[in-house]
């Protein structure tokens, strides 16, 4: 197990696609120390700014221990292993990963998970904007894999989601599944509005309150409760709406019931 420490506070930025399992592997502490990375605008090696410690034990994780919130894209396109960071984490956590598994046992910033294909990231803490989604311009989102996260996240989650799973146990910013093809998104708790916005495809659960159906959805009728996957129900009633008709969308929006009494005019279209 390789062991990073921060040596100091940082300031700027570091760009650090090289933590992952991949660029570790077959590495002594003193090849891990040399990998470049970049703050600010300066290159530097991880040894300049990490203190670099190797156990000899489970060779495939990585664990990073202090504030990391200005470290950016760890874990970017790994495609195994184990990283566990004891702290914050900065943005583009995860990036395009493929495999293995991220642990971060605090908060994490925007464009966590962004365009993952695979692997899973369980964050126990709060999450920044465009979970799963992908940069400007682009029109693919997370493709597969599981975004866990045990706080509250920011907008855009899933925006462009093609598949994989984001379950969130807190509450969710504004224009959850934006765009979204397929795939599913689990909100325990609260959601802002326009939900599902122009989605023609996949599954968002809403357990509590919802601000507002979008009028480009259609009520479909209700259900008792929903499985969200293999040993994980949402338990209503629940409304079903359908949509984003506006872009000929069969995508489908579960919301409970009892959360949300200002749903209840749309009974009269069942």
């Amino acid at each position: 197990m390789v062991i990073l420490y921060p040596l100091k506070e940082f300031r700027f930025p570091i760009i650090a696609e090289c933590i992952t399992p991949d660029a570790f592997e077959g590495k002594t502490a003193n090849e891990i120390e040399d990998l470049n990375v970049w703050e600010g605008n300066r290159q530097k090696t991880l040894g300049q700014l990490f203190k670099v410690a190797d156990d000899k034990t489970e060779n495939s994780r990585i664990t990073l221990c202090g504030n990391m919130a200005k470290i950016r894209r760890i874990g970017a396109s790994m495609t195994k292993g184990e990283i566990v960071v004891k702290g914050n984490a900065g943005m583009h956590l995860g990036e395009e990963m493929k495999g293995g598994k991220i642990a971060v046992y605090g908060n994490v910033g925007d464009w966590a998970g962004s365009m993952m294909k695979g692997g899973e990231i369980e964050i126990h803490g709060n999450v920044g904007n465009y979970s799963g989604a992908p940069y400007r311009g682009s029109k693919l989102g997370m493709q597969g894999g599981k975004i866990i996260v045990h706080g509250n996240v920011g907008n855009e989650a899933g925006a462009q989601m093609k598949g994989g799973m984001i379950k969130i146990y807190g509450n969710a910013g504004q224009f959850v599944g934006f765009r979204m093809r397929d795939g599913a998104i689990y909100v325990q708790k609260d959601c802002a509005g326009r939900a599902g916005a122009c989605m023609v495809g996949g599954k968002i659960f809403v357990g509590g309150m919802l601000e507002s159906v979008l009028p480009t959805f259609t009520i479909d009728g209700t259900k008792a409760k929903v499985k969200v996957e293999e040993g994980e129900t949402v338990r209503g009633p629940l409304y079903v709406f359908l949509g984003d008709i506006a872009e000929n969308g069969d995508g489908k929006l579960y919301v409970s019931k009892a959360r949300n009494s200002h749903l209840g005019y749309y009974e009269k279209f069942l």
